[in-house]
């Protein structure tokens, strides 16, 4: 049986515009908080919830480095998604 919280919290993640536009950054790289928040033109807490949610769906991890934290898209998380999305949508697998 999925596990539909964990699936939600991924589909979440790409329900908002600015964290679509996140993703795109990130789509050629590592990049700081600092870089997303010029780019994005939003407070730093609106910043830190997107970022929560991404990195809570497992399609972004973020790593620490002084004060700043550095945010990438994961290779792992983006993989479970694009299985998920196919999974719930194989009209194939619906009739075992």
């Amino acid at each position: 049986m999925r596990n539909h919280t964990a699936d939600a919290r991924v589909f979440k993640a790409f329900c908002d515009e600015n964290r679509l536009q996140v993703l795109a950054m990130l789509r050629s790289g590592e990049k700081c908080a600092c870089v997303l928040l010029e780019q994005l033109q939003i407070s730093q807490s609106t910043l830190s919830h997107h970022m929560k949610i991404l990195c809570d769906s497992g399609i972004v991890t973020a790593r620490k480095d002084g004060k700043w934290t550095y945010y990438s898209i994961s290779q792992e998380g983006s993989r479970r998604a694009e299985e998920m999305l196919r999974e719930l949508t194989d009209f194939s697998d619906a009739k075992r």
